[in-house]
């Protein structure tokens, strides 16, 4: 999976792009097939947006299904993080539609 970083109007911590990476490859775990996401951070100018003055977009890209998120909060890592919730709840509905729930009991098998 690439993960491409944008900025506008702000400047990032050193290790934001870590933490963006770190958290992003863990939902690999799901299987649904993502080439490429990009996390857009956006910055406020205006004082009376002081607690959502930071904005991430997360938006996925490639073979498998488009997925957006986004979450503001009062810094970037927060507003990553409530974007990480919602990207990961989407990825796990997509990974239970995909799941085989047809089981068999004992019950249902024949005995011949």
């Amino acid at each position: 999976m690439k993960i491409h970083v944008h900025t506008r109007n702000s400047v990032l911590a050193e290790d934001f792009r870590d933490i963006v990476e770190d958290k992003l490859n863990t939902m690999e775990r799901f299987g649904v097939v993502i080439d490429r996401v990009e996390v857009e951070v956006l910055h406020e100018n205006n004082p009376r947006q002081g607690k959502h003055s930071h904005r991430v977009i997360l938006t996925s890209h490639g073979t498998g299904p488009l997925l957006r998120a986004e979450g503001a909060e009062f810094n970037d890592v927060a507003a990553f993080d409530s974007a990480m919730q919602t990207f990961e709840l989407q990825l796990r509905k997509l990974h239970e539609k995909s799941k085989d729930h047809n089981r068999e009991s004992l019950r249902d098998k024949k005995v011949i």
